[in-house]
């Protein structure tokens, strides 16, 4: 298959390739919910403007095609610890599972926040088929099973080790799941 031909970037609401990202979470995410992306914006007030939205993008001969998406929240820990990451509104193509695209997209947060922007911790809130997945990648149930949105999930975490000082090497390649 094509998976050499997708490349993950980082977008703004901005970005020409947004409408397509917010397309894949309204016919992925939030439309088996009856809702679309007006409503998640009334019931995340500034969530939406707030979350560094990442995209998995198929260069097709046609133009760019956003095949998955994810965004990242950055918040401080509840209990007065460092700031931690939120992964929210992930999804990848129906057409495109399989082919490691999420495992991209996760990688790609997970630089961003522990590698870049130094966050103490990754979570998510993960529908019970998608468990393994993470699990798979390093992440820990870290919750008994709760329903959102009428769908059982549980809360999955990362931690990573810390930025490196001056002089140390860095990079998501120095990204080290604990």
């Amino acid at each position: 298959r094509e998976g050499a031909m997708i490349g993950i970037r980082r977008i703004s609401t901005d970005s020409s390739l947004y409408p397509q990202a917010v397309a894949l979470r309204e016919a992925a995410l939030l439309r088996p919910l009856e809702l679309d992306i007006a409503a998640f914006k009334q019931h995340f007030p500034g969530l939406e403007e707030r979350m560094e939205h990442f995209v998995a993008v198929l260069d097709h001969p046609l133009g760019p095609r956003v095949v998955g998406c994810a965004g990242l929240v950055v918040e401080p820990d509840q209990n007065g610890g460092a700031e931690r990451g939120r992964v929210m509104q992930m999804a990848v193509d129906a057409q495109r599972q399989g082919e490691g695209i999420g495992r991209r997209l996760l990688a790609a947060v997970e630089a961003r926040a522990i590698g870049e922007l130094g966050v103490s911790s990754l979570y998510c809130h993960a529908q019970r088929g998608a468990i393994g997945f993470y699990e798979r990648l390093g992440w820990q149930i870290d919750s008994d099973e709760f329903e959102e949105a009428g769908i059982p999930h549980r809360v999955m975490t990362i931690t990573g080790s810390p930025k490196p000082g001056p002089g140390e090497a860095s990079g998501p390649e120095e990204f080290v799941p604990q």
